[in-house]
C-alpha cells in the first residue's frame, strides 16, 4: 500500500476530533482521537479510496453496521477489526449525505433578500430536505435574549402545525432578520446518488449519520422533514454536480430567480472539481441570472477564503456564508447559529 494512503489519515481524524466533534459528540471524538493515534485502524482506513476516508462516512459506517455508541475506543476498535468487510462495504456504496434540514436556518436570512418567486436547485441534494424552507417553522434566539420567530402559510398563530420542524437558531451580529418565508416554485439539483424521502432504507441510513448524543434532537426533525418531502418529491438530477450544474438551472421556471446553494459539500470534490464548479457557477450567475450561496469550510474556497479575516481562517470548524462568492456571515455547520461577518 502507498504510505501516502495512510499518512493523512492520523491528521484528518486528529484534525475532526479537535475541529468538528470536541464538545459536540464524546463518543466520535474518543473514536477520532482513537483512531489518530492507533496506526493497525489508520492502515484500514487508508486501504480506502481518498474521498472515503472520512470521518464521518467511516462513523457512520461502521454505526450502520451496528457498531455499539461507546467511548471506550478499544471496545469500538475490536468491532471494527472484526467487521472491517462490512463496514468497507458500506462506505464505498454510500455517501456521506448528512441532510441536516437545520440548515435552512443559516440559508434564510439570506433567501430572504432575493426577489421572488424562487427556483432552488442544490448541489450535493441527497434527499433535498434544505429545499424547503418555506415548509419550516424558526425560532431565532436574537442578541439581548428576545427571539424572532417564523412560520409556514396556514399556520395557526401560536403554534406550527402538526408534524412541521422547529428550526432554532442564534442570530447575531447583525444578520438580516427574515421577515417572511420565500415563495418557491421549484425545489431541484444535484446528487450522485439521490435519495427517496420515503425509501426506507434510505432514511435508516440517514439516521446513522447524525452524530451520537444528537438523535434525541435531530431524529424527529429528519423523520418530519422527509415526511415533507416525501410528499412533495424534488426533482433531483442524478449525477456528478459540476457536470449537472448548467443542466440543474436549466430546469428552473421562467420568470423566477435561480438560488444555486449547496452547504458542507463540496469538501467532498477534489480541488480541480471545485475550481472548474466555481468557474461555471460564476458564469451562470453572470449569464443566467442565479444567485450562488455557499455555506462550506472557512479554507475550502481560497477566493472566498482570501477575503475573511485571518483571526476566523485559523478556526477549521467554522463555515462562511457567501453570496456570489462575497462572504458574508460565518455560521455553525449543522446551523445552531450564524454570525454576520464586519466586511470593508
Amino acid at each position: 500500500m502507498d504510505s501516502a494512503h495512510v499518512d493523512d489519515v492520523p491528521t484528518r481524524y486528529a484534525e475532526f476530533a479537535e475541529f468538528e466533534v470536541r464538545g459536540r459528540t464524546p463518543v466520535y471524538l474518543a473514536w477520532a482521537r482513537g483512531i489518530a493515534e492507533d496506526p493497525a485502524t489508520c492502515e484500514l482506513i487508508g486501504s480506502l479510496p481518498r474521498i472515503k476516508r472520512q470521518p464521518a462516512l467511516v462513523f457512520a459506517s461502521a454505526r450502520h453496521a451496528g457498531a455499539p455508541e461507546t467511548e471506550d475506543y478499544p471496545v469500538f476498535r475490536e468491532f471494527v477489526h472484526d467487521h472491517w468487510t462490512q463496514i468497507e462495504r458500506i462506505a464505498l456504496t454510500h455517501s456521506t449525505q448528512t441532510n441536516e434540514a437545520k440548515r435552512c436556518a443559516v440559508l434564510l436570512p439570506f433567501l430572504s433578500l432575493l426577489p421572488g418567486p424562487l427556483s432552488l436547485v442544490e448541489m450535493g441534494a441527497s434527499a433535498g430536505l434544505c429545499l424547503y424552507p418555506d415548509r419550516y417553522a424558526y425560532r431565532y434566539a436574537l442578541d439581548g435574549g428576545s427571539t424572532h420567530e417564523l412560520r409556514p402559510a396556514g399556520s395557526d398563530t401560536a403554534a406550527p402545525a402538526a408534524g412541521t420542524p422547529v428550526l432554532d437558531c442564534a442570530l447575531r451580529d447583525g444578520v438580516p432578520r427574515p421577515r417572511s418565508l420565500p415563495v418557491v416554485v421549484h425545489r431541484g439539483g444535484v446528487d450522485l446518488a439521490p435519495i427517496d424521502p420515503a425509501h426506507a432504507d434510505s432514511r435508516a441510513w440517514l439516521r446513522s449519520l447524525i452524530w451520537p448524543g444528537q438523535q434525541s434532537e435531530r431524529v424527529p426533525r429528519l423523520d418530519a422533514a422527509l415526511d415533507i418531502a416525501a410528499t412533495d418529491p424534488p426533482h433531483i438530477i442524478a449525477g456528478d454536480l459540476v457536470e449537472k450544474l448548467e443542466a440543474s438551472v436549466a430546469a428552473c421556471p421562467a420568470g423566477s430567480t435561480p438560488v444555486v446553494f449547496h452547504t458542507a459539500v463540496l469538501g467532498y470534490l477534489e480541488p480541480p472539481a471545485r475550481a472548474e464548479f466555481v468557474r461555471r457557477v460564476t458564469d451562470l450567475c453572470r449569464d443566467a441570472g442565479a444567485v450562488w450561496i455557499s455555506v462550506e469550510g472557512v479554507s475550502l474556497l481560497p477566493d472566498i477564503a482570501a477575503q475573511v479575516p485571518e483571526s476566523i481562517r485559523r478556526h477549521k470548524g467554522i463555515f462562511v456564508v457567501a453570496v456570489n462568492g462575497r462572504p458574508l456571515a460565518t455560521a455553525h455547520g449543522h446551523g445552531d447559529w450564524v454570525r454576520a461577518l464586519d466586511m470593508p
